[in-house]
């Protein structure tokens, strides 16, 4: 169609007068009758003025609706960083909107100087950049992106399985596409398993509405191709597969297995480990509003039910009221600051998610330790020996949102490595004392 407006266009020919004379029509071409898509004929008879208009306008609306854009892994890239750059502009000028309305609401700020730690901060695992909670989705989104660069499948992967939240929806796309592979795989030359049909009702709802399934598929191979279909006028999209040699579908298998084994991208806490000179202040934390899920009123409410618990804690209340109160309490806080009292008297600084378990906490120490490899113990406020064994969160512990531990060598290795005439292990790594400080 575009082609019959595209001949008529060539053939319109105006001849000029001269200045203020009209232009004249050149009657050495008329189009013939056309038929279908056939190439146009013509006669020695122009269109008239009003079909000239007709033929501009119908040009004009075609060229509205060209034929869908075949996708590349650049077009992915760069429309999806528009997008998340867009969305994350929009997002944080309505975050600033929200928080101009609610001043006052919130944790109050406190003076940075006087924090304990400057915040809560997190690592990407694709880059290792440090970011803050607001910035961590748009830099790894952006991260994967990058991704198709260096390797598409891997980047098709990690964009299905981390730009959908709802779980479900993506496997139910990981199931499909594992089943037009597997077809494939078993029919290589039936033609009709290597074609996709993109206004298919499945493909519609279950694999076109989770982001970065087209991408895996054109990372296997299947380009976009606009075919005919019997009984329509308009040609359809599709996604199509060549024929695969043995050696490609066995490739093809190993991509659907990694997009199976695939898992979200998240970014990784920043614990921040920092160590401390001794020092009389080590109970005392002063912590950035990140830490808490409270607002300025309910840590007012909470001070004053401080000041009640003793006189709560005389009255008598069953094992249940004491443990649902105890719950409600831990919610409160989303991470918690933790400083560890080594032997030499130092201290050991960490930042963690309230309902880290006990084991991330033994293998901070071990990470942070020359010696990690010899067993140690750690003692909570009040005395309670926290178990490396026991899967529980530290919010169940009672050390949310700051707490200070105490380490201690496990005495029986002591005194056996003192009895073989050796020396007590080395505390802190070189690393770590190196950038040693004060605490204010």
């Amino acid at each position: 169609m575009k082609k019959f407006f595209d001949d008529i266009k060539k053939d319109i020919k105006f001849k000029s007068a001269g200045p203020g004379k009209k232009l004249t029509e050149d009657t050495s071409a008329k189009p013939e009758v056309v038929q279908g898509r056939s190439s146009v004929k013509h006669d020695r008879h122009a269109p008239s003025e009003g079909a000239q208009r007709a033929g501009a306008a119908a040009l004009a609306r075609i060229e509205q609706h060209q034929k869908p854009k075949v996708h590349t892994s650049q077009d992915a890239i760069r429309t999806q960083v528009k997008r998340e750059l867009e969305a994350e502009a929009a997002a944080l000028a309505e975050k600033e909107k929200e928080a101009a309305a609610a001043e006052g609401s919130k944790v109050p700020v406190k003076d940075p100087t006087l924090l304990s730690v400057s915040g809560v901060y997190f690592i990407c695992p694709l880059t290792g950049a440090t970011l803050t909670k607001s910035e961590r989705e748009v830099h790894i989104k952006e991260a994967i992106l990058m991704r198709f660069e260096e390797d598409e499948v891997e980047a098709s992967v990690m964009m299905m399985h981390t730009f959908n939240k709802d779980r479900e929806k993506v496997k139910a796309a990981v199931d499909i596409i594992s089943k037009y592979v597997e077809n494939i795989c078993k029919n290589p030359t039936e033609e009709k398993y290597r074609k996709i049909k993109l206004s298919n009702k499945v493909f519609q709802e279950k694999v076109k509405s989770v982001e970065g399934s087209r991408e895996f598929l054109q990372a296997l191979g299947f380009t976009s191709v606009m075919l005919p279909i019997e009984g329509q006028e308009e040609e359809e999209e599709f996604l199509v597969l060549p024929e695969q040699s043995p050696d490609a579908l066995e490739l093809m298998k190993e991509r659907r297995d990694r997009l199976q084994r695939g898992e979200p991208v998240r970014a990784q806490l920043d614990r921040q480990p920092q160590a401390f000179r001794p020092s009389p202040n080590a109970q005392r934390f002063e912590l950035p509003p990140e830490f808490y899920n409270l607002t300025a009123e309910e840590l007012k409410r909470e001070q004053q039910q401080r000041s009640e618990l003793v006189e709560k804690n005389a009255m008598l209340r069953t094992k249940a009221m004491r443990e649902k109160e105890e719950q409600r309490e831990r919610r409160k806080y989303n991470y918690t600051l933790l400083r560890v009292r080594l032997p030499d008297g130092n201290l050991l600084q960490g930042t963690f998610y309230a309902w880290d378990r006990m084991p991330v906490l033994f293998s901070f120490m071990r990470e942070s330790l020359v010696d990690g490899w010899q067993p140690f113990e750690l003692i909570a406020p009040g005395g309670q020996k926290l178990q490396e064994s026991e899967d529980i969160a530290l919010a169940e512990c009672n050390l949310v949102p700051a707490a200070l531990l105490t380490f201690a060598w496990d005495a029986a290795v002591q005194a056996d490595i003192a009895a073989a005439g050796g020396k007590s292990p080395t505390l802190l790594k070189p690393e770590l004392l190196e950038n040693i400080r004060s605490l204010s």
